[in-house]
């Protein structure tokens, strides 16, 4: 079977974002053939893109999408011809047809259309396992949410306040601040009109907050820390503004003996029981209401160039979508 895909060649800018055409084989032992609907933009595509992530070249960016089963390899169980599946892993999203492992599919409610499936599924599991696991929210705790208005923010932020904490959050602009008004934060920081710690500070009595969850990365790591309490956790699980420089660990008892970690989704869904508890806590709080999830943007695949474009430039908010 041939497929349209958007392959790389060699890293850099969006122009190396090449639509091809492709031979794609029949699904092997425990695999299955997709036929992509839809197809998650997100910014670790950028990552991969620019060989800040490495992936073997030529590679097919992209790692969430959501589509119907068009057939079954042998050993496949659990599996039919015509379901609806969404999928966060592996590489090679950017298609119109892909075989994925069948082991790494998530079955989807009949309540989860497949264009919200694509837009939330590894933003949305990102958010489960930073809530739930890297650091358990409880109720009344205030944390810190940097770029609220954006995809993994805005349902972080929503699931934050379904498990009753206060939200403080920033955007990069006041262009920005309704979406975070909308996520539910308690208070809103505008990152390009005041410096966030001191007002994190005033917030929250001098206190601090007990988590961050920072995925912008190098540009508001030294913050983020002066924004902790004693003992309190950074969370990097993003680089939007590039890598972490090299630290003084030390820096992190004088501040008051604080952890910080970097987790990553794959570390958290290594298990098929892991991937499929992460979905379906997600499934649970958006049937329930509690976290909505906004398309922003949806591009043809041909035009995954400009959607990076746009990605980059922060023209995007929310969750964002190729279409094929």
């Amino acid at each position: 079977m041939l497929t349209r895909v958007i392959r790389v060649h060699e890293c850099g800018g969006p122009d190396v974002l090449r639509q091809e055409t492709v031979e794609v084989p029949p699904p092997s032992v425990g695999e299955v053939l997709v036929r992509n609907c839809a197809i998650g933009l997100n910014f670790i595509d950028v990552c991969f893109r620019t060989g800040r992530y490495r992936a073997a070249i030529p590679f097919i960016p992209g790692l969430e999408g959501a589509g119907i089963v068009e057939e079954i390899g042998p050993r496949v169980e659990g599996i039919s011809v015509g379901d609806r599946v969404g999928y966060i892993d592996p590489l090679g999203a950017y298609a119109e047809f892909l075989l994925r492992p069948a082991a790494r599919l998530i079955k989807l409610p009949d309540s989860i259309d497949l264009r919200d499936a694509a837009a939330m599924l590894l933003k949305g599991m990102t958010a489960e396992y930073l809530l739930n696991r890297t650091y358990p929210v409880r109720a009344g705790e205030v944390v810190l949410i940097h770029s609220a208005a954006g995809g993994v923010g805005q349902i972080l932020c929503q699931w934050a306040k379904h498990l009753g904490a206060e939200v403080i959050g920033t955007v990069g602009s006041a262009a920005k601040k309704h979406l975070a008004q909308r996520a539910g934060c308690d208070h809103i920081i505008v990152m390009d009109e005041e410096e966030f710690a001191p007002r994190v500070r005033e917030i929250t009595s001098g206190k601090g907050v007990p988590v961050v969850y920072d995925g912008i990365g190098a540009t508001s790591f030294r913050g983020s820390l002066d924004c902790l309490s004693r003992l309190g956790t950074m969370v990097s699980f993003g680089n939007a503004s590039g890598s972490i420089p090299p630290f003084d660990v030390q820096v992190l008892a004088n501040k008051g003996s604080l952890f910080i970690t970097r987790p990553g989704l794959a570390s958290y869904t290594v298990s098929r029981e892991d991937l499929e508890t992460s979905a379906t806590r997600l499934f649970s709080v958006v049937e329930q209401g509690a976290v909505k999830v906004e398309i922003g943007q949806c591009y043809p695949l041909a035009d995954a160039a400009r959607a990076h474009r746009d990605l980059e430039g922060r023209r995007l908010t929310g969750s964002n979508i190729l279409l094929t």
